[in-house]
């Protein structure tokens, strides 16, 4: 008998078998489509493309590719390198239960997580759909009349919200005041974004700023960064007595106890949804709200889905008011907003589909009393509480034991926040037990103090909400917020809407590249572990190790692709990218004597968003003609200046 021949291990071991199924091309696909545009091979193609000069001569230097199953073994032992310390940090991020039926049958659905929807409404009923009942939970919620499909993330929802105030306030200042009392991260952004436009931002107490100060705007919390709830009532008069416009950060549980601030006098409203079911991720993703006056709908940032009639006399979904979009308005345009955070604003409107007003508002009330119950207990071991109204946080005087509070409350597998040497604030959430309580207060007992017993508060306790704030008025009266409450009801539902999306699991989808439709089934797995969803962004960096390794992996990588010297994972779309790019540029002239270049050549075949963040960063654009191949012509200027 003859011998066998020998089996090559390295064909067996490496990662084909991922790529051929995941791009699920076989050789005789390509050499058709190599035949159809007359090329001999893929390298000939590269070659007839790319510019020898430009043209990659090394292999990239990574890792060799691994299978499916060893690449979730190695994400599994990456996970597990982060340390899962229960979150009573806050600061704009909440732990939150996922309703099953919406993790299964949305976040880790393809039907779902891969359907497309700007420039597609009439494939995407479904999700737009969904998108509505988005608007109308922020509308009603908020008390504002109307509100867009979502936006990236609550501090740039912010930032939006401070420029709509520049567009549309009457008054001839350039000074924005925010209230030193908002979450840092906002603070941040907000002057960010300011300088390029050249508003001069004020950090402080607004009441105070208010007396010296001409503004076009002002931004709150609500509640405060530390947990109080403030009767923002009077500000809102002072405000529109300068002509300027009150911009709210709300929280939107809390706006389910709260007087809304549509109520009380806001012109926007802003913020996240993340705690409406969306897993903290260590940030991200989540979909910021904005909401406003309807006088202000046609420069607000954004997509809005509105209802329209087909032509068969029946009711459509599409994306409405789109001349001030960057498509169309470009260079002219206010925001380089293009897209919205959809999976995730889609999880949120089903949670408050599925909880419906009495279930979300009996989680308000869970989170309020035991805030409420907590403050006391705390009292009674002798801790100083700040602030005499509160929703989920408490602002506790801890002086100079700060520092050995917190390290016994991470010993007791805690995080709580430090807001300087000498306080400490701890924020509740939907995921908070009794059990938790009762390890929060030993964490503050003196050595050979006794815990108050929690159940002396079994027949109740007054939540922290001040009366003169608590919320009167009614919302989700509509049907779609009233019947989907059983596991079955919900599910249908969700599927009913699913039916009449064109997504990957039906058809290769026909536009768009800035979504999630080109994730494997294996690499959306990992996202719903609790060691990456369960993470706060702001716990103690030797927590978040697994995520360091995973960030350092890409920088690596992206660099060795690349040939840059660093790379910032920070931007969390392709407009803030560029954005932040243009930012770097203009650094870098400033650094180089060179910071009065500020004109930028854009081809007209360019993305939108190109012009509009060259805009945002103060620049002045120059629109470059293109040729029928839509390639930029060496001479023609089709707008601007020839400077």
């Amino acid at each position: 008998m003859s011998a066998s021949p020998a089996i090559p291990l390295a064909s067996l071991e490496n990662a084909a078998e991922f790529r051929g199924r995941h791009i699920g091309l076989d050789a005789a696909d390509e050499r058709h489509m190599l035949d159809a545009i007359g090329e001999a091979s893929c390298q000939s193609l590269v070659d007839g493309i790319v510019p020898a000069s430009i043209a990659r001569r090394e292999a990239m230097k990574l890792p060799l590719p691994i299978s499916e199953a060893t690449a979730l073994a190695e994400l599994k032992a990456i996970a597990s390198r982060n340390r899962l310390l229960k979150s009573f940090i806050g600061q704009g991020y909440h732990g939150t239960h996922t309703p099953g039926v919406i993790l299964r049958n949305i976040l880790e659905n393809p039907a779902w997580y891969t359907a497309y929807t700007p420039y597609q409404a009439e494939i995407s009923q479904g999700r737009m759909e969904a998108l509505v009942n988005f608007q109308t939970m922020v509308c009603e919620l908020t008390g504002m009349p109307i509100a867009n499909a979502s936006l990236l993330d609550e501090a740039t929802a912010a930032a939006e919200a401070m420029t709509l105030a520049r567009r549309t306030s009457t008054s001839t200042s350039q000074v924005f005041l925010a209230d030193g009392r908002c979450h840092p991260q906002t603070l941040e952004v907000l002057e960010t974004r300011a300088r390029p436009l050249g508003i001069e931002v004020q950090i402080g107490s607004v009441g105070d700023l208010l007396e010296r100060h001409d503004c076009f705007g002002v931004l709150v919390q609500y509640p405060t960064t530390d947990g109080e709830v403030v009767d923002w009532r009077g500000l809102a008069e002072r405000v529109h007595a300068k002509q300027a416009l009150l911009c709210v950060v709300a929280d939107l549980l809390a706006l389910t106890l709260l007087m809304p601030p549509g109520e009380w006098g806001a012109d926007i409203v802003a913020g996240t949804t993340q705690r409406f079911g969306m897993p903290m991720g260590c940030g991200g993703p989540h979909a910021a709200f904005f909401a406003c006056r309807d006088a202000f709908k046609r420069s607000m940032p954004g997509r809005l889905v509105g209802v329209s009639i087909d032509a068969e006399g029946r009711p459509a979904y599409r994306l409405a008011l789109q001349t001030r979009e960057q498509h169309i308005r470009r260079e002219k345009a206010t925001s380089n907003i293009c897209t919205a955070q959809v999976l995730p604003a889609v999880v949120a409107s089903m949670y408050a589909v599925y909880h419906g007003p009495a279930g979300l508002t009996r989680i308000a009330q869970r989170i309020a009393a035991y805030t409420a119950l907590l403050a006391d207990a705390l009292k009674r071991l002798g801790v100083t509480i700040r602030h005499a109204h509160a929703f989920d946080t408490l602002c506790l005087e801890t002086g100079d034991r700060t520092a050995g509070v917190s390290a016994r409350a991470r010993e007791l597998g805690m995080n709580l926040r430090t807001l300087d040497a000498h306080t400490l604030s701890i924020s509740l959430d939907e995921t908070t037990t009794r059990d938790d309580l009762v390890r929060l207060l030993q964490v503050f007992a003196a050595p050979g103090q006794a815990v108050p017993d929690l159940t002396i508060y079994e027949q109740g306790i007054e939540p922290l909400i001040p009366a003169a704030l608590r919320r009167t008025s009614d919302f989700f009266t509509h049907p779609v917020f009233n019947t989907h409450h059983s596991e079955t009801a919900m599910l249908r539902y969700i599927r009913s809407l699913s039916d009449k999306d064109l997504a990957l699991d039906r058809s290769m989808i026909p536009l768009g590249s800035c979504t999630m439709k080109l994730n494997a089934t294996s690499e959306m797995i990992p996202i719903t572990w609790p060691e990456f969803a369960n993470v706060h962004p702001f716990a103690p960096a030797d927590q978040l190790e697994g995520y360091w390794i995973l960030e350092r992996q890409l920088r690596d990588w992206l660099c060795e692709a690349t040939g840059y010297a660093g790379i910032s994972l920070q931007p969390n779309a392709g407009s803030q990218g560029e954005y932040a790019g243009l930012l770097v540029i203009q650094a870098w002239q400033r650094a180089r004597g060179q910071g009065h270049r500020t004109i930028c050549l854009i081809p007209s075949s360019a993305h939108g968003t190109n012009p509009a963040s060259a805009q945002m960063a103060g620049m002045e654009v120059v629109v470059i003609g293109c040729d029928a191949h839509f390639r930029p012509s060496a001479n023609s200027t089709a707008t601007g200046s020839r400077r």
